[in-house]
């Protein structure tokens, strides 16, 4: 993991200057150092691409705050409909003077940290590593389903009989589909792979089994790590910094079937909508939809 330097950048903020030294410490940036690493008083100015969700968002900014020097700079912007429109009265809140610019349907708050912010501890707090009631798993605001099992990775679930070998969970998120996997006495081993740095650390804390690996990747970029396995499951995503992208999920299908062997299997679940066949019919030589309900569909693809 990367070291921090004297000036930080989180995600890809657009509309705004970024110091040219700045570090990257996005926890969806493969390698990049993680913010919540930062000594206290330790940057001298971070840009921020303010994350949509409200606890993220706010957990992102107290991070920020406590990281920077006094008189240290911060600017974050993000999307009015997105939490732009929040801002500034949630800098404000932690007790920053802030000036704020409207951009091009976004919002561009700049502030210095102040002698004494408050409500730091409470933020960090509610946008740390914790345990749902609903989920039972370690999780974090901002991961995927972070507080209750996803409705189609429950229907996943059920199609995980017969899966054996050396397999991977493509998009693993905190690790609810590869415990179900693991209970499997035939499978050899199993990567967990997400994008999301904090997504892997809370499956490392989930799934203690020896045949477990953990690997933050961008699986839209060369995968070397996963080859010739038996079987890939994944439940992919389908937005990419708050927007849809249908050509990730395509991306993932890709991904698996350069994954497996001969004769290896992948199996998903997708939104009804989503136009995963094509790619799948590309990439794999069977295709069966094995369910269709709820909004879902369970698709398999093989290779021979």
């Amino acid at each position: 993991m990367s070291k921090v330097t004297a000036s930080a950048v989180y995600g890809a903020p657009t509309l705004a200057m970024i110091p040219a030294d700045a570090s990257q410490v996005s926890p969806l940036v493969p390698g990049a150092a993680a913010l919540d690493d930062a000594p206290v008083a330790s940057l001298d100015r971070i840009v921020i691409a303010a994350p949509p969700g409200a606890i993220e968002r706010r957990y992102v900014l107290a991070q920020a705050l406590r990281a920077l020097k006094v008189g240290g700079e911060l600017t974050a912007i993000a999307p009015k409909d997105k939490g732009g429109l929040r801002l500034r009265k949630e800098l404000e809140a932690f007790g920053c003077v802030v000036t704020e610019q409207a951009l091009r349907h976004q919002r561009l708050c700049a502030c210095l940290r102040p002698d004494a912010p408050t409500g730091l501890t409470e933020a960090i707090a509610a946008g740390g590593p914790q345990t749902p009631a609903r989920l039972g798993l370690s999780s974090q605001p901002g991961v995927f389903s972070w507080d209750r099992p996803d409705p189609g990775s429950v229907i996943l679930g059920r199609y995980l009989g017969g899966l054996a070998g050396a397999g991977a969970d493509l998009g693993c998120g905190v690790g609810v589909l590869a415990l179900a996997l693991l209970a499997l006495p035939k499978v050899t081993s199993l990567a967990l792979v997400d994008i999301d740095r904090r997504a892997i650390e809370a499956a490392r804390r989930n799934v203690a089994d020896p045949r477990a690996s953990f690997l933050q990747a961008d699986l839209r970029e060369p995968a070397p790590a996963l080859s010739k396995l038996d079987f890939v499951v994944m439940n992919p995503p389908f937005h990419d910094g708050g927007e849809e992208d249908r050509g990730l999920g395509q991306a993932f299908v890709r991904r698996a079937a350069a994954s497996l062997r001969r004769g290896g299997l992948l199996r998903l679940v997708a939104n009804i909508g989503l136009p995963y066949e094509a790619t799948l019919g590309e990439s794999f030589d069977q295709l069966r939809r094995l369910e269709q309900s709820g909004g879902y569909k369970v698709l398999e693809g093989r290779r021979t």
